[in-house]
């Protein structure tokens, strides 16, 4: 009551901080005169000028009436858009690095160009991120027209372009790309050797449309890129064949975590049969150590069939199993879960099964976005996720006000007590409505339900458009038309679409049709008869009331209504919206829809009855808060964890970029040998002790292996006066003279880039080998809160043990092999580079179709006889396996395991 009272005397922070950026707009609008008489050339040194000043120190702040009165008539005379007062103050909170939010038609793409060419005034290169291709290229090509006459130039970055392309899209003033194609190229480049490969030039300011699709609901799935592991298809059919037969009793399911888990009478039920199977060794239990994998993959299928729904989670095309973006409703090609469970799936629809993947690089859009010097955002729904923003980007949120006063009527929920009388409603709503020729968008959260519905209108013979994955090639027809009067259109989730629903429909696109239909026609005569009907075609919707969003159940968050909401009543047009709910749509079922069964039932409602009324709304409300607020709480917990092996991540990708600019690395190289020789000397003469329980053989056997040099250990300890430091010092002695020998016979050039290429692809498998130890540390740890032990400070400790570790062994690794390097005649130069060739381009094909799934641990490469051009005594010709990898010897062994066993 009180902060009511407040926020009617102070107002709220919101209309503070949209009262703060006024006198800014004024300034703007004060300048608007002097640009309008400027010259198109004068906008372009305007633009050099200004430049100048923001390279010589001084502030963008104080330079932003001037850019933003440049951009403004630039993208006048560009577009003949004129940019409206909200428009700049949207600009203004971007600048600022807050997150816009502005309502569907209000020109988010316009506002955008103001804080990039602003910020594009310092050289470093702006990002403008979309959350598919087809935005990115539109944008880019739409907007390029103003950065033009700006004097900046504009690349847009797409998956499959060449890297010379992409190289030259990112040294662009503005470059427009997808979240997905920026992940990716941070990690591509962050696997090449050379620093002229590297397409991203750094990370300096980035808009983010729609934020919240991009920056919330992808935030748990990283970005991977992976290699292939070995194939398990028979493994998953044979234990696919196995779940169909389980019966409720078997497993429990929890729909509100989305978890799913076996019974001890499902166990019991499962050892049976897979024993039968022969999956499972006679006397073995799935409890024992062994049955591990055999468990995960009884896990993964459980899930597949009980938790993944056909035609909602996931559609089958073309023998494919494509997920479905819950969120956008669009097809996620190319996108695979991972831990056995895509497999898992595709055994269940009898689809052909993929080999499962094994990580080579990932990233999540958190970790990623944070790595900008400044981020900010636009969307037409942020507010509710406001303190998410804040707490894991550092984000504000500022609603910005419309351009004209929204006219849209939302009405009260309408909740019946079935599904069968929710959409008898549905059907009877619509029908009224298209008879006065009011045109409906028709919300719904899944295809099974977007084609159920439809199946009902042809029944009751009322046309219209089903726009889901299916439909997916159709869809910028289906939107542009779904304005038209009397027009019936059924969408699976709106988010990120890109194209206005314009009352009376897409003039521009009526044209083009017309003109594909008939080349040879007057464009100007075509665009004239095809306005005037428009006009007529506009008048009518208005009259009947605007578009009306009809959503078939409310989502579990208030985000996703409102993006179906914010269609309906573009730049102040009327409209209406309207929710029709059951008690047994998911939300209202699992979410405690009992109590208001009971309240229903003594309410006497009768048959084809819906209740209406605000309290209902409410109490729907905090339910979805509820839940976004449990899913915050998981993506902060799962940030968590990424943090830690982010940290880790920082320092490897600062380290590799070290190496690839320095011109000479030996004393990197000498002080790693150094500081073999010492833990080596530490380990067989520990300092202070006797010289009978020093083991000079076995520091003679290491030094050997790991050092290269055969040089007299025993006959040295037995000098009078030797001891751990005088044993060290000699080694170093002995070591370096043995490497500079080497380096001349390499000659000294080549021996620099033989100790650069070492580093990089040593630090390279071994962070591969790191990512796979943390997947599984971090799929067990949890079980560490049994024991009263926080998981995630247990993780921290052993995954910093294990980072030491890894350093360690990657001087180790890099001084034996630097140590075993030695000239080769021509025949080993030759298989070498078709190896290392073979190697790059498998490398390189794994990092062009990247996947971005869940993280999960892959399996080990079969062997398929040696390598090659391998010679059992000479390691140089072993190429370069990873710990973990299959030994090139062809046994069927680890590499671990077999030659690259440490004595």
């Amino acid at each position: 009551m009180l902060g009511r009272i407040a926020k009617k005397v102070f107002g709220t922070s919101n209309d503070r901080k949209i009262k703060a950026t006024r006198p800014l707009v004024e300034k703007i609008n004060a300048l608007e005169p002097e640009f309008e008489k400027l010259s198109d050339e004068d906008i372009k040194n305007r633009t050099e000028s200004l430049a100048k000043r923001a390279m010589g120190g001084e502030s963008l702040d104080d330079l932003l009436p001037e850019a933003f009165a440049n951009c403004r008539e630039a993208a006048r005379r560009a577009l003949g858009l004129r940019a409206f007062d909200v428009q700049l103050m949207g600009g203004i909170f971007m600048h600022q690095g807050n997150i816009s939010e502005m309502k569907t038609g209000e020109g988010k793409t316009l506002v955008a160009t103001f804080p990039a060419y602003l910020n594009a005034l310092t050289g470093k290169g702006v990002h403008i991120v979309t959350v598919n291709d087809y935005l990115a290229r539109r944008d880019a090509e739409w907007m390029s027209k103003v950065y033009g006459a700006l004097g900046l130039t504009t690349g847009v970055v797409v998956p499959q372009q060449p890297d010379d392309e992409k190289r030259t899209a990112y040294k662009a003033d503005i470059t427009y790309a997808t979240n997905n194609e920026l992940g990716f190229d941070y990690l591509r480049d962050n696997m090449k050797s050379e620093l002229n490969q590297m397409s991203q030039r750094g990370h300096n300011f980035a808009i983010v449309d729609e934020v919240d699709s991009i920056l919330i609901d992808e935030a748990r799935t990283p970005l991977i890129i992976s290699g292939p592991a070995q194939d398990r298809s028979t493994l998953y059919k044979a234990i696919d064949a196995v779940i169909p037969e389980l019966t409720p009793d078997h497993y429990e399911l929890d729909e509100k975590t989305r978890n799913v888990t076996y019974t001890d009478e499902g166990n019991e039920f499962l050892e049976r049969r897979l024993t039968a199977a022969g999956l499972l060794p006679e006397g073995q239990t799935l409890y024992d150590p062994e049955s591990t994998s055999l468990v995960h993959h009884v896990n993964q299928g459980l899930r597949a069939h009980k938790l993944f729904q056909k035609d909602k989670d996931y559609i089958v095309r073309d023998g494919q199993v494509v997920l479905i973006d819950e969120f956008t409703g669009r097809m996620m090609s190319g996108r695979r879960l991972s831990d056995g469970l895509h497999q898992a799936i595709e055994a269940k629809e009898d689809c052909e099964i993929q080999p499962e993947n094994v990580t080579l690089a990932s990233v999540t859009f958190q970790n990623y976005f944070r790595l900008y010097d400044k981020l900010s955002g636009m969307t037409g729904t942020a507010l509710t996720e406001a303190e998410e923003f804040m707490s894991i980007y550092g984000l504000g949120v500022v609603e910005v006000p419309t351009n004209r006063p929204i006219a849209r009527v939302d009405e009260d929920d309408k909740v019946y007590r079935t599904g069968q009388e929710k959409f008898d409603g549905i059907v009877s709503e619509i029908r009224e409505a298209h008879a006065k020729g009011q045109p409906i968008l028709v919300g719904t959260t899944s295809i099974e339900k977007s084609e159920f519905l439809s199946a009902l209108l042809k029944k009751a013979e009322i046309p219209h458009n089903v726009l889901n994955a299916r439909q997916h090639e159709k869809e910028a027809q289906i939107v542009a038309d779904a304005g038209k009067p009397g027009a019936v259109t059924i969408a699976t989730n709106m988010a990120g679409r890109g194209t206005d629903i314009q009352l009376g429909g897409n003039v521009d696109l009526k044209v083009m049709e017309a003109l594909a239909a008939d080349p040879d026609a007057d464009p100007e005569a075509i665009r004239k008869q095809i306005e005037s009907e428009h006009a007529a075609d506009k008048k009518k919707v208005l009259e009947a009331g605007g578009l009306f969003v009809l959503a078939t159940e409310r989502h579990e968050s208030r985000r996703i209504d409102n993006q179906l909401r914010g269609r309906s009543g573009r730049q102040g047009d009327p409209g209406r919206s309207s929710f029709f709910l059951s008690l047994e749509d998911d939300l209202m079922r699992i979410f405690g829809s009992e109590r208001l069964d009971k309240v229903l039932s003594s309410l006497g409602m009768k048959e084809g009855e819906a209740i209406v009324h605000p309290w209902v709304n409410k109490s729907l409300e905090r339910a979805q808060a509820k839940v976004e607020g449990r899913n915050f709480d998981v993506r902060k917990q799962l940030l968590k964890f990424d943090d830690v092996m982010n940290d880790q991540r920082k320092v490897i990708f600062g380290q590799r970029r070290e190496i690839m600019e320095a011109k000479d690395l030996s004393e990197i190289a000498q002080d790693m040998r150094h500081q073999v020789i010492e833990d080596l000397v530490t380990e067989h003469m520990p300092p202070r002790s006797y010289a009978d329980q020093w083991e000079t053989e076995a520091l003679y056997a290491d030094v050997i292996q790991h050092l290269g040099v055969d040089v007299p250990v025993m006959a040295k300890a037995d000098e009078d006066g030797v001891d751990d430091e005088v044993m060290r010092e000699w080694l170093e002695e002995e070591s370096d003279k043995f490497m500079a020998e080497k380096a001349a016979s390499f000659g000294e050039e080549t021996m620099r880039n033989v100790e650069k290429q070492i580093l990089l692809q040593t630090i390279d498998t071994k962070w591969r080998e790191h990512l796979l130890t943390l997947e599984h540390l971090r799929s067990v740890v949890g079980f560490r809160g049994y024991a009263q032990r926080d998981p995630l400070n247990e993780y921290k400790t052993e995954s910093f043990q294990l980072f030491e570790s890894l350093l360690d062994s990657l001087r180790t690794e890099v001084t034996q092999k630097l140590s075993q390097i030695r000239p080769m005649t021509e025949q080993e130069q030759k298989e070498m580079m078709d190896r290392l060739l073979a190697q790059q381009k498998s490398l390189q094909q794994a990092a062009k179709q990247p996947t971005p799934v869940p993280v999960g641990a892959g399996a080990d490469a079969a062997p398929d006889g040696a390598a090659p051009g391998f010679v059992e005594d000479d390691p140089t010709t072993w190429g370069n396996p990873g710990r973990n990898d299959p030994c090139p010897c062809g046994s069927g062994k680890k590499f671990k395991h077999c030659h690259g066993r440490l004595a």
